[in-house]
């Protein structure tokens, strides 16, 4: 086998990998909305949970990019690691897609190629055809790098060196071992398959040994995963153990089967002289079995892969993202829930922020005034950290539904975070009050707690409002009229405690706090109703 002939080799290998990636970005870019729903699907049961995970791996064509973006689900809090298993386990099935894709004996390479390029040209007529160009090339770039493999790797069967490397490999386990070395080196099991299939296509390695070696690839493929896991959440490294214990059992039962019964004899006869199809009905065979067998068991590999993976499941280092994770930036629509979610979190923490400091008002409490000042600096950061990821997320290619959340998602946070600085004054004023033992008159406080009521509320219905997305005019005019009524209500009691104050009837540092508070409250409902403001836009 010359040099060229390595060269030749390598440069199949590329052109598949780069096939392949084109193809399931595109195809992900295009099902990226829909993710959603299969992923609401999952919540119901496992058997739902299987059949989303060979959906979402049948689309992105890789079990590997699958499973990395399911631990990406379960450390951004999207899935819960019983609903991961699932997904796991069918995209070990959805990835047979691309095995038997190429196993079909008919060049489509230059077809698709033709096609994809074709359709690209034609994207100013209809712009959604530079999509459906990108998937079809793609699909292209796979047959031609198979075929660009296998013509480089023709001369291997006149190498007398090789063929007894292949004939030495007579143990089930080592040939198991070296398809999991092949496909960790190449990250892609499809991609460590697909070359299997050109040395079987070729005539230089029997199915007997194709078939344990394709048994190992299945557990290659965990590595991504695992190193993918890494610095995640308790229930984030779990799900990818997971991913490694199912591939193994299933390796291990099939080792056993391959060894005592005639596997290979009986793929064979199911497809006489293709052995490019019979390998990717072994892949099927392998996958499909596998997951029927575990399944059931799903609960005990959780279960033990709580006992592996130590820890706190739901340990809550508040100052971090909770919903949102880096790998969900391959799914921009995904991502972009994701953070309105984080968005949420942050009126959720700055609502009770409001509650603690007035109750701090009217009676201070060390403690509580200790959890607001921690909950700020919460606020600081996820005001810092979401708008991060917003400007990345803006960046990718988005629908015009989600390109408007991420609009109002950058001013929901801003107000979000004034609203906690609001908070803080409060709980400033607070203090203020009780260090200098300030005492209002039932009158004053009961002014100032039905301004509090009238602020609190106006916020919750800002926020349920931001939960649903939707405002429409009786909506919003509601919480305009509302906002007037705050408006004209604090300048009139604004007014008559300045008349107070100008009758020696309070004093002037009471006077001071009070108008504080008066300004911190209304101020608040201002950017309650900026909120809305920017969902009804």
């Amino acid at each position: 086998m010359s040099l060229m002939n390595v060269v030749s080799l390598l440069a199949g290998l590329s052109i598949f990998l780069f096939g392949m990636h084109m193809m399931g970005d595109e195809l992900e870019k295009a099902a990226g909305t829909r993710l959603k729903g299969l992923l609401e699907v999952v919540t119901r049961n496992r058997i739902l949970a299987m059949l989303a995970g060979v959906a979402i791996t049948a689309v992105v064509q890789s079990s590997t990019a699958t499973t990395v973006m399911v631990v990406g689900f379960v450390n951004a809090n999207l899935l819960s690691l019983t609903q991961a298993v699932g997904v796991i386990m069918g995209a070990n099935i959805g990835t047979t897609v691309t095995s038997l894709l190429l196993s079909i004996q008919i060049d489509f390479g230059a077809i698709f190629c033709c096609a994809g390029l074709l359709l690209q040209l034609l994207e100013k007529r209809s712009p959604g055809l530079h999509s459906v160009g990108r998937i079809a090339m793609g699909v292209g770039l796979l047959f031609i790098g198979m075929n660009t493999m296998s013509t480089a790797m023709a001369p291997l069967r006149e190498w007398e060196g090789f063929r007894q490397a292949i004939v030495s490999i007579d143990n089930p386990v080592l040939a198991a071992l070296i398809g999991a070395a092949i496909t960790a080196v190449l990250h892609s099991s499809a991609a460590s398959v697909g070359i299997l299939q050109a040395l079987a296509g070729e005539g230089l390695v029997p199915l007997h040994t194709a078939m344990f070696i394709l048994f190992g690839q299945n557990i290659g493929t965990c590595l991504t995963a695992l190193v993918a896991s890494s610095g995640t959440g308790t229930n984030a490294r779990r799900a990818a153990v997971v991913h490694l214990m199912f591939n193994c059992l299933g390796t291990a039962i099939f080792l056993i089967l391959g060894s005592f019964l005639p596997l290979a004899d009986w793929i064979a006869a199911a497809a006489p002289g293709n052995l490019r199809l019979q390998i990717a009905m072994i892949h099927i065979a392998f996958n499909v079995v596998t997951t029927v067998v575990l399944l059931p068991g799903a609960g005990l590999l959780e279960r033990a892969a709580c006992l592996l993976v130590r820890g706190k499941a739901d340990a809550d280092r508040e100052l971090r993202l909770r919903y949102f994770d880096e790998r969900l930036l391959n799914t921009p629509a995904i991502a972009v829930a994701q953070l309105a979610r984080e968005v949420q979190r942050m009126g959720e923490i700055a609502e009770r922020n409001l509650s603690l400091a007035m109750a701090c008002f009217d009676t201070y409490d060390e403690e509580s005034a200790g959890e607001v000042m921690v909950s700020e600096d919460v606020l600081d950061f996820l005001n810092h950290a979401v708008t991060e990821k917003l400007v990345q997320v803006n960046g990718l290619d988005l629908n015009e539904k989600d390109t408007q959340l991420v609009g109002r998602l950058f001013h929901t946070v801003i107000d979000l975070e004034r609203v906690g600085d609001h908070a803080v004054n409060i709980l400033e004023a607070a203090q203020q009050k009780s260090k200098e033992d300030i005492h209002f008159t039932a009158k004053v406080q009961g002014e100032l707690d039905e301004m509090s009521a009238r602020v609190t509320a106006q916020l919750e219905n800002a926020l349920a409002i931001f939960q649903q997305q939707k405002a429409d005019d009786e909506t919003y005019a509601r919480i305009e009229a509302e906002e007037d009524v705050i408006d004209q209500q604090t300048e009139a009691l604004r007014a008559h405690h300045v008349e107070r104050i100008k009758s020696r009837k309070c004093s002037a540092r009471n006077g001071a706090i009070y108008l504080d508070m008066l300004t911190n409250l209304e101020r608040i409902a201002d950017h309650a109703e900026n909120i809305v403001v920017s969902v009804r836009e």
